[in-house]
């Protein structure tokens, strides 16, 4: 008999998608395209580049991200100072490479990405992450003040955080010719 999802794990997979789904469109195609050059899943020069502009931003995407293995085996074990600078430097210039990018808004769209390129074992360090990349002079000031105010108290506060990798990974939906679809 083979193994079944529980109940709970569907209800959770389901708040992943709401949550994905409340995202802005344009915030839903850089998270999927960042997943596809972060987690290597298909070439997404070929499947995500519209022009010129955007080809030379998924290099420099592709570029910034070849750091990310290394800041996945870095993840510190618990909260000692002494793991956190070589795991939260590069994060934070990944992270500000992907905020300058003007796709995720808020953080809850930035801790979506980054919970599903690191792993869950980075959530504790993603608020901090993502307020020290906020915070710098390379983001316009209203830039700046949007983005900190979209992390709420309960973020930037919490006591602890769950462990439980994210379950849902947004892929790219082939769009269907409705003409040809009977």
């Amino acid at each position: 008999m083979g193994t079944s999802a529980r109940p709970a794990d569907g209800a959770i997979t389901l708040a992943e998608l709401r949550e994905f789904a409340s995202f802005p469109g344009a915030t839903q195609r850089y998270i999927r395209r960042s997943l596809d050059i972060g987690l290597h899943r298909r070439d997404a020069m070929s499947l995500w580049s519209r022009d010129l502009v955007e080809e030379a931003s998924i290099r420099a995407q592709a570029r910034v991200y070849g750091r990310l293995e290394e800041i996945k085996a870095r993840v510190p074990d618990d909260s000692g100072l002494d793991q956190m600078e070589p795991f939260m430097a590069p994060l934070v210039t990944i992270s500000a490479f992907d905020l300058g990018q003007d796709r995720l808004g808020s953080f809850s769209a930035y801790r979506f990405l980054y919970e599903r390129l690191l792993g869950a074992g980075a959530r504790p360090w993603l608020p901090g992450a993502f307020c020290a990349a906020a915070s710098l002079p390379h983001l316009h000031p209203e830039k700046r003040r949007a983005l900190l105010q979209s992390i709420s108290e309960a973020a930037a506060t919490a006591a602890g955080w769950s462990n439980r990798e994210p379950t849902f990974y947004p892929e790219w939906v082939e769009k269907v010719d409705m003409s040809k679809a009977n």
